[in-house]
Order: structure tokens, then C-alpha cells, then sequence
């Protein structure tokens, strides 16, 4: 099943949802800012993207830079920021079966589903 992970106060996530509900595809909205994903969702996710960590950290939010920017983190270490700071992962994240993007610009969702 496709899977959204979604914050609706964001335009770009609120985008991504709106390609998917145009797509006429059962998909699960998974609202991260509540149900955040564990260590080991964040690594699968990753792996998926295929990025590194650092690539999936939202650095403009204050969070990010008041408390980590310049700092010399281990891959680890930022996973666990974005566990414990969910806000700092970037969105919308949309996985179908064993591809993933990253909704920025929205329009990419489409070339996954």
C-alpha cells in the first residue's frame, strides 16, 4: 500500500495529498508529527530514499538550528534528532512498495505511482 508521511500545515504535503487522492489509489496517511517513526522506520525510509540522514533534516527549522547546525553529527545521531524533533523531517515522504520520494516539488509523487 502507498503511504503518505503527512503534516497538513504544510502546503507542499497538503499538495502531495491531493495528487494522491487524484490518483484514484487506495494510500495510508501516516501523520508523522503524532505518530512519529521509530529509529528503524526513519533507516528503512532512508534506505528507500536513498539519501544520507542529513539530506532528509529540514535545516531551516529553529529546532535544527539551535540546537544541532554546525555540529559534527554521526548519521545516527541526526536519525535520533529526527525521532526525537519529528518537525525536522522533511515532508511529505510518499512510499509505494519499494520506491520513495520526497513530495518536493509535489508533482515527482506521480512518477512513483
Amino acid at each position: 500500500m502507498i503511504k503518505i508521511y503527512h503534516n497538513n500545515r504544510c502546503s507542499k504535503s497538503r499538495c502531495g495529498l491531493d495528487i494522491l487522492e487524484k490518483s484514484g489509489k487506495d494510500f495510508e496517511v501516516i501523520k508523522y508529527l503524532e505518530n512519529t517513526p521509530s529509529i528503524k522506520e526513519l533507516k528503512d525510509i532512508i534506505k528507500l530514499l536513498n539519501i544520507k540522514p542529513i539530506q532528509l533534516v529540514r535545516k531551516n527549522e529553529s529546532i535544527w538550528k539551535e540546537n544541532f547546525k554546525n555540529k559534527a553529527l554521526s548519521d545516527s545521531e541526526i536519525i535520533s534528532a529526527m525521532v526525537e524533533y519529528p518537525k525536522l523531517i522533511e515532508r511529505p515522504i510518499v512510499i509505494n512498495g519499494k520506491k520513495a520520494v520526497i513530495g518536493r516539488p509535489p508533482e515527482i509523487i506521480s512518477t512513483i505511482l
